[in-house]
Protein backbone atom coordinates (compact mmCIF):
# COMPACT_ATOMS: atom_id res chain seq x y z
CA UNK A 1 0.00 0.00 0.00
CA UNK A 2 1.35 3.68 -1.03
CA UNK A 3 1.59 5.94 1.81
CA UNK A 4 1.15 9.76 1.20
CA UNK A 5 4.18 11.27 1.28
CA UNK A 6 5.82 12.85 3.96
CA UNK A 7 6.22 16.82 3.52
CA UNK A 8 9.77 18.35 2.89
CA UNK A 9 9.74 22.50 3.32
CA UNK A 10 12.88 22.99 1.81
CA UNK A 11 12.29 20.28 -1.08
CA UNK A 12 8.15 21.04 -1.66
CA UNK A 13 8.08 18.94 -4.85
CA UNK A 14 10.47 15.99 -4.49
CA UNK A 15 8.39 14.19 -7.00
CA UNK A 16 7.96 16.68 -9.74
CA UNK A 17 12.10 17.31 -9.71
CA UNK A 18 12.32 14.07 -10.08
CA UNK A 19 13.87 12.48 -7.18
CA UNK A 20 11.68 10.93 -5.55
CA UNK A 21 9.69 7.46 -7.73
CA UNK A 22 7.37 5.09 -6.98
CA UNK A 23 8.91 1.66 -6.52
CA UNK A 24 8.60 -1.49 -4.91
CA UNK A 25 11.83 -1.38 -3.53
CA UNK A 26 12.12 -2.04 0.43
CA UNK A 27 14.06 0.55 1.99
CA UNK A 28 17.38 -0.88 3.28
CA UNK A 29 17.19 1.84 6.40
CA UNK A 30 13.41 0.83 7.42
CA UNK A 31 12.90 -2.73 6.01
CA UNK A 32 9.68 -1.55 4.61
CA UNK A 33 7.83 -1.03 1.12
CA UNK A 34 6.21 2.06 1.16
CA UNK A 35 5.90 2.80 -2.55
CA UNK A 36 8.27 5.40 -3.36
CA UNK A 37 11.82 5.51 -3.35
CA UNK A 38 14.74 8.31 -3.23
CA UNK A 39 16.60 8.69 -6.32
CA UNK A 40 18.73 11.68 -5.60
CA UNK A 41 22.14 12.30 -4.55
CA UNK A 42 23.18 10.68 -1.12
CA UNK A 43 26.13 11.36 0.36
CA UNK A 44 27.72 8.64 2.85
CA UNK A 45 30.22 5.63 3.28
CA UNK A 46 27.69 3.18 2.06
CA UNK A 47 26.12 2.79 -1.90
CA UNK A 48 22.41 4.32 -1.13
CA UNK A 49 20.99 5.09 -4.21
CA UNK A 50 17.61 4.28 -4.96
CA UNK A 51 17.51 2.72 -1.46
CA UNK A 52 15.81 5.00 0.89
CA UNK A 53 12.27 5.54 1.36
CA UNK A 54 11.59 9.35 1.78
CA UNK A 55 10.00 8.58 5.54
CA UNK A 56 13.58 8.04 6.86
CA UNK A 57 14.98 10.69 5.03
CA UNK A 58 12.08 13.00 6.53
CA UNK A 59 12.64 11.49 9.79
CA UNK A 60 16.76 11.74 9.83
CA UNK A 61 16.49 7.95 10.35
CA UNK A 62 18.63 7.89 7.36
CA UNK A 63 21.28 10.19 8.05
CA UNK A 64 21.39 9.35 11.73
CA UNK A 65 22.00 5.02 10.84
CA UNK A 66 24.19 5.70 7.58
CA UNK A 67 25.56 9.57 8.59
CA UNK A 68 23.98 10.34 4.96
CA UNK A 69 23.73 13.77 3.57
CA UNK A 70 21.41 14.50 0.94
CA UNK A 71 22.40 18.47 0.05
CA UNK A 72 26.27 18.40 0.25
CA UNK A 73 26.51 21.02 -1.67
CA UNK A 74 27.60 24.51 -1.44
CA UNK A 75 25.57 26.68 0.88
CA UNK A 76 24.82 30.22 -0.86
CA UNK A 77 23.22 33.43 1.50
CA UNK A 78 22.66 34.48 4.89
CA UNK A 79 23.84 33.19 7.97
CA UNK A 80 21.31 30.48 9.13
CA UNK A 81 20.78 28.48 11.82
CA UNK A 82 22.96 24.99 12.59
CA UNK A 83 20.05 23.35 12.59
CA UNK A 84 18.08 24.66 9.71
CA UNK A 85 22.04 23.60 8.05
CA UNK A 86 21.01 20.19 9.32
CA UNK A 87 17.08 19.98 8.71
CA UNK A 88 18.45 20.61 4.50
CA UNK A 89 20.93 18.67 4.61
CA UNK A 90 20.14 15.50 6.54
CA UNK A 91 16.43 15.78 6.15
CA UNK A 92 15.84 16.82 2.81
CA UNK A 93 16.01 15.42 -0.52
CA UNK A 94 18.76 16.51 -2.69
CA UNK A 95 18.77 17.34 -7.06
CA UNK A 96 21.29 16.54 -9.30
CA UNK A 97 23.15 18.86 -11.05
CA UNK A 98 25.94 18.92 -13.50
CA UNK A 99 28.40 20.41 -11.47
CA UNK A 100 28.28 20.23 -7.02
CA UNK A 101 24.53 21.25 -6.33
CA UNK A 102 24.63 24.81 -4.35
CA UNK A 103 21.61 25.29 -1.80
CA UNK A 104 20.28 28.70 -1.32
CA UNK A 105 19.65 30.41 2.19
CA UNK A 106 17.72 33.46 2.32
CA UNK A 107 16.19 35.86 5.55
CA UNK A 108 18.05 33.20 7.91
CA UNK A 109 16.36 30.07 6.49
CA UNK A 110 16.56 27.27 3.89
CA UNK A 111 15.05 28.47 0.78
CA UNK A 112 13.03 25.96 -0.98
CA UNK A 113 13.88 24.40 -3.89
CA UNK A 114 11.46 24.40 -6.61
CA UNK A 115 13.27 22.87 -9.87
CA UNK A 116 14.94 23.17 -13.13
CA UNK A 117 13.87 25.70 -15.15
CA UNK A 118 15.37 27.76 -18.36
CA UNK A 119 14.90 30.56 -20.96
CA UNK A 120 11.07 29.55 -21.15
CA UNK A 121 10.51 29.31 -17.40
CA UNK A 122 12.83 32.59 -16.20
CA UNK A 123 10.52 35.17 -17.45
CA UNK A 124 7.99 34.17 -14.89
CA UNK A 125 10.67 35.02 -12.27
CA UNK A 126 12.18 38.49 -12.96
CA UNK A 127 14.30 38.56 -9.46
CA UNK A 128 16.05 35.31 -10.51
CA UNK A 129 16.59 36.00 -13.86
CA UNK A 130 18.01 39.35 -12.56
CA UNK A 131 20.09 37.22 -10.10
CA UNK A 132 21.32 34.97 -13.09
CA UNK A 133 22.01 37.69 -15.51
CA UNK A 134 24.36 39.61 -12.68
CA UNK A 135 25.87 35.93 -12.05
CA UNK A 136 26.63 35.86 -15.79
CA UNK A 137 28.10 39.72 -15.27
CA UNK A 138 30.48 38.42 -12.97
CA UNK A 139 32.21 36.09 -15.15
CA UNK A 140 33.52 39.05 -17.47
CA UNK A 141 31.30 37.96 -20.39
CA UNK A 142 29.98 40.92 -22.51
CA UNK A 143 26.45 42.03 -21.92
CA UNK A 144 25.50 40.13 -25.34
CA UNK A 145 26.76 37.37 -24.29
CA UNK A 146 25.30 37.13 -21.08
CA UNK A 147 21.82 37.54 -23.03
CA UNK A 148 22.78 34.82 -25.21
CA UNK A 149 23.63 32.34 -22.28
CA UNK A 150 20.25 33.26 -20.50
CA UNK A 151 18.15 33.31 -23.83
CA UNK A 152 20.04 29.48 -24.10
CA UNK A 153 19.40 28.20 -20.90
CA UNK A 154 17.28 24.97 -20.80
CA UNK A 155 15.29 23.41 -18.31
CA UNK A 156 15.74 19.83 -19.79
CA UNK A 157 19.66 20.88 -21.23
CA UNK A 158 22.96 21.21 -20.77
CA UNK A 159 23.06 24.90 -19.56
CA UNK A 160 19.85 24.96 -16.83
CA UNK A 161 19.17 27.00 -13.66
CA UNK A 162 18.15 25.88 -10.28
CA UNK A 163 14.92 27.75 -9.03
CA UNK A 164 14.41 28.73 -5.34
CA UNK A 165 11.97 30.09 -3.45
CA UNK A 166 12.61 31.76 0.27
CA UNK A 167 10.12 30.75 2.49
CA UNK A 168 10.39 33.66 4.35
CA UNK A 169 10.39 36.27 1.45
CA UNK A 170 9.18 34.32 -1.52
CA UNK A 171 11.74 36.31 -3.25
CA UNK A 172 12.97 33.64 -6.28
CA UNK A 173 16.53 32.99 -6.31
CA UNK A 174 18.53 31.09 -8.76
CA UNK A 175 21.88 29.95 -10.43
CA UNK A 176 23.26 28.44 -13.22
CA UNK A 177 24.84 24.94 -14.26
CA UNK A 178 26.77 23.49 -16.96
CA UNK A 179 29.75 21.34 -18.07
Amino acid sequence: MTELLPEFPYHPGPVATGVIASSGTACICCGRERGYVYKGPVYAAEELGGRLCPWCIADGSAAERFDAHFTAGTCLGDDVPLEVLAAVDRRTPGFAAWQEPQWFFHCGDGAAFLGLVGAAELPAYPEALEMLRREANGWGWPSDQVEHFLASLDKDGEATAYLFRCRVCATHLAYTDFM
